[in-house]
């Protein structure tokens, strides 16, 4: 395997946002294999880490160096914390995949409906088919993805300049900890696995594998676009 990231004099980085699992880790392996350092911002709970430790020695096993922060990424103080760290790396990837949002329905008991707090508390990474078709209980998730369609194609212009380039990958349904959270995800996922052409399910290796691809010089001309990685699965 050519370990193309780290062919240069100053090995490159990927800055990954929700590493610890599901697309973020998977994509961080994919990378470290290629040679590319790994720095993973995560926020999980003590009985997590030693899982998530035994991932991270994986990792350099593959002869990368790899940082972590388990840190509040919206908290400016320690956001502060990690750029101060990364100010004399060289860094080629940023990956937003952090998942946070409300699965309530828009209808029902006082309590158990949406409200402006869980809107305001949406954050989402990666895109999905639910950014136009709708799923119950998937309305402030979907809204904060057209959200975030919206900032790619701004950045994509404001940042050209800046010789950077900004995309969305639009997963098919994965099966990862974020997606069991949704009310009726198994229904969900048997649904995708009868639609898809490929006859299963996106893997997360399915997903690291494109932003691998993003990465490479030959992808520099790719900006402002939203890339599907469903096996065809959003095309029925």
């Amino acid at each position: 395997m050519i370990k193309e990231f780290s062919l240069s004099e100053n090995k490159e980085w990927a800055v990954i946002l929700g590493g610890s699992s599901g697309l973020g880790l998977a994509t961080a392996k994919k990378l470290a294999k290629h040679g590319m350092n790994i720095c993973i911002v995560h926020r999980d709970r003590k009985s997590n880490l030693p899982a998530f430790d035994k991932q991270v020695e994986d990792i350099r096993t593959l002869g990368v160096e790899v940082i972590t922060f388990n840190k509040d990424a919206l908290s400016a103080t320690y956001r502060e914390e990690i750029i101060s760290n990364l100010r004399e790396k060289s860094v080629k990837v940023l990956i937003h995949s952090i998942a946070k949002g409300s699965l309530k329905p828009l209808n029902g008991n006082t309590d158990e409906v949406l409200n402006k707090t869980d809107l305001d508390n949406n954050r989402q990474a990666f895109t999905s088919e639910g950014n136009l078709k709708v799923w119950p209980g998937y309305a402030a998730v979907s809204a904060a993805k057209t959200v975030l369609e919206s900032l790619m194609r701004a950045m994509a212009v404001e940042l050209a300049p800046l010789n950077i380039t900004t995309n969305c990958i639009q997963a098919g349904t994965t099966q990862t900890p974020s997606f069991a959270m949704i009310p009726g995800s198994e229904k969900l996922a048997e649904m995708a696995l009868k639609r898809n052409p490929m006859q299963r399910l996106t893997t997360p290796e399915d997903v690291a594998n494109a932003v691998y691809l993003l990465c490479k010089n030959e992808a520099n001309w790719i900006n402002g676009t939203i890339l599907k990685v469903d096996g065809g699965e959003s095309l029925r």
